[in-house]
C-alpha cells in the first residue's frame, strides 16, 4: 500500500483571521503599547511613536528575507554578536629569505673545452613525417 509524503510541513495554522498566532502578538504588543502612549504622550509623539511601533510590528510579522521571517534573522544577528568567535587559522609572518646563486665549477667541466653546439639540419619530427609519407625507412 502506497502512502503520500506530506509537504510543506513548516505551514503554521492560521489562528486569528488571516494571522498566525505569532503574527497576531507582534502585532497586538505594538497595538498596546500605542494604547499606553495615547493616554501617557503627547499626541504628536504618540503620532511617532505608534509609526515606529506599527512599522516594526508589521515588518517583524509579515516580512521574509531568504525564505526566513525578521525574528529569526534578527535573532541569530543577537546570538552572532555575542557569542566568542573562533579562529582557527594564523598565519604566521616570515622574514623573506634571499638566496644568492653561486656559481659552482664542477672538476669535469673545467677540463673539458667548451664545445660549439652541434645545429640539427631537421628536427626528429620532420624526418618522421617525411618517412612515413613516403612509406620508407
Amino acid at each position: 500500500m502506497r502512502f503520500t509524503v506530506p509537504q510543506f510541513i513548516e505551514h503554521e495554522a492560521k489562528i486569528v483571521g488571516p494571522l498566525t498566532f505569532k503574527q497576531f502578538m507582534f502585532i497586538g504588543a505594538a497595538a498596546a503599547a500605542c494604547f499606553i502612549f495615547y493616554f501617557m504622550a503627547p499626541f504628536y509623539a504618540f503620532i511617532i511613536a505608534c509609526l515606529i511601533l506599527g512599522g516594526g510590528s508589521i515588518a517583524f510579522a509579515f516580512l521574509k528575507i531568504g525564505g526566513r521571517d525578521l525574528p529569526t534573522i534578527f535573532a541569530n544577528l543577537l546570538k552572532f554578536f555575542i557569542s566568542p568567535k573562533i579562529y582557527i587559522w594564523r598565519k604566521k609572518e616570515t622574514p623573506v629569505k634571499v638566496f644568492k646563486k653561486e656559481e659552482v665549477k664542477k672538476p669535469e667541466e673545467e677540463n673539458k673545452e667548451e664545445l660549439p653546439l652541434k645545429i640539427a639540419e631537421k628536427s626528429q619530427l620532420k624526418k618522421l613525417r617525411t618517412q612515413i609519407e613516403t612509406k620508407t625507412k
